[in-house]
């Protein structure tokens, strides 16, 4: 195993998308508050978004949609969001990984079939995409994409020429779907939320007037002035028409056990004044920052976190060791994951864009420095190096995850094994490699305590997959 770090790598973790749908009963325009709901989901997916809206009192086959690469105001103007006119619509924020940045890729997905148009946005990733895949070319489908939702949005026309009704033809393409998905769908008159038995993603209902909100996360309903009402089910299909909400809950694990949410949500993923089944993602940080307090402690002068999941777990570090907390990194707000990179000499700089240190924040003091995870190293590495040059006395690292040992197949783009500082190194090795004067890692038994005892996956750390993962990695082809 190699002693050196490549510095040409990104480092950052993405998660795959976000996605949000409405219903207005009263008739109302919904594209500007999907727009500024996508705004607050932002953090999920900066790569590309999507707006799809009907009428439901209108012609059942017009949508209105547009979609492109960037930024949500990069790209939709005032003018474009005027254009795009209905009472319900669903919306979605993409990361995708490597092989498929491409507009035809962008969500969501409008299709124009024999019962009228169907429109769909999800955020997973499905571990027999290329089996299903086949099985649809070889029955003489045509695909516009390479990702995997358009897979599950063939199967659900395919299901909705032979079934009463959008929901059951969900429900039944559900039954052949295998991996981590939560959906939002737009029929002509329908609005419907779909979580997978296991719950890897985050999924919930909110209420704002006369209208309902299905999103991946509760902070995008503060953003709009809706109140949250109540989590989706893993398993659940819920149903929203004039006439309200239904559920059909026949999927769900009669064992609530099998349930398997990823942890990084509650980690890194979710924005910390978002709620995930009920448990605060800012709880769950201050949870682990007090955990490495207890497990981990050193003496030391100031505790301070890496933008931004970083800060709470630190603040929880510091209110158990009695520590101060202090803010030792100015981040540039205006930076998304589409700024250019610099040249390969250069590669550095790209982290210096970020981040800065306040030097007197950290001059001449023990620093304790706390951040989400360490992929690859080379972030983290040059973050210490950054401390130092500040003056630093010491600088001491504490991760509020264990180690990432193996890659990610339900939705996050964790690489492959031989990618990974952990793997294969001792925790003295990546502490030299990163120039830390101590390093450590949350304990993984830590974990049930972030999530307060609900079920949870933690395959990236432990190797236990709740779902067989696939004999191929198919992640850089079939993702969101």
């Amino acid at each position: 195993m190699s002693n050196e770090l490549n510095f040409n790598i990104e480092e950052e973790l993405h998660e795959e998308c976000g996605v949000l749908g409405i219903y207005d009963f009263d008739g109302g325009d919904v594209a500007s508050t999907i727009y500024y709901g996508l705004f607050a989901l932002q953090h999920r997916g900066q790569e590309s978004c999507g707006i799809a809206v009907s009428d439901t009192e209108g012609p059942k086959g017009k949508v209105s949609a547009h979609k492109g690469m960037g930024l949500c105001n990069e790209v939709f103007t005032p003018e474009v969001l005027e254009g795009l006119h209905g009472n319900i619509g669903v919306g979605h924020v993409r990361y995708s990984t490597a092989g498929s940045s491409t507009r035809e890729n962008a969500q969501p997905l409008v299709l124009n079939y024999v019962k009228g148009t169907l429109a769909m946005a999800h955020n997973g990733n499905l571990v027999n995409a290329p089996e299903l895949r086949k099985e649809l070319e070889y029955s003489g489908a045509i695909f516009q994409t390479t990702i995997d939702s358009e897979v599950i949005a063939y199967h659900i026309a395919r299901e909705r020429v032979k079934t009463p009704s959008v929901e059951a033809a969900v429900a039944n393409a559900m039954k052949k779907i295998v991996g981590a998905y939560s959906l939002v769908v737009m029929s002509p008159r329908k609005l419907i939320g779909a979580r997978d038995p296991y719950g890897f993603k985050p999924l919930c209902i909110g209420k704002r007037d006369n209208s309902y909100i299905i999103v991946s996360e509760s902070c995008a309903l503060d953003t709009v002035g809706a109140e949250f009402v109540r989590d989706v089910l893993p398993g659940e299909i819920v149903t929203i028409t004039k006439d309200g909400i239904a559920s059909d809950t026949s999927l769900c694990f009669k064992e609530r056990s099998r349930e398997a949410r990823c942890v990084f949500e509650y980690i890194y993923f979710a924005r910390p004044d978002s709620v995930f089944d009920g448990v605060s993602v800012y709880h769950s940080r201050l949870c682990a920052g007090r955990a490495l307090a207890v497990d981990s402690p050193v003496e030391a002068d100031v505790v301070v976190g890496v933008p931004e999941s970083g800060n709470a777990a630190a603040l929880g570090y510091s209110l158990q060791s009695g520590i101060p907390y202090g803010t030792a990194f100015v981040k540039n707000s205006y930076v998304g994951r589409t700024f250019i990179k610099p040249k390969q000499s250069f590669r550095e700089s790209s982290v210096r864009i970020k981040l800065n240190v306040l030097k007197e924040a950290v001059v001449g003091k023990r620093v304790i420095m706390i951040d989400d995870s360490i992929v690859r190293g080379t972030t983290s590495a040059l973050i210490v190096n950054m401390l130092r040059e500040s003056g630093a006395k010491e600088v001491h690292v504490r991760i509020s995850a264990p180690p990432f040992l193996h890659p990610c197949y339900f939705g996050t783009d964790i690489p492959d094994e031989d990618q990974l500082i952990a793997h294969n190194r001792s925790i003295d090795e990546i502490r030299e490699l990163l120039g830390a004067d101590s390093l450590s890692y949350l304990n993984i038994e830590r974990l049930n305590e972030m999530a307060e005892g609900l079920p949870i996956c933690t395959a990236c750390f432990s190797g236990n997959y709740p779902i067989e993962p696939p004999k191929e990695d198919i992640r850089g082809e079939y993702s969101r």
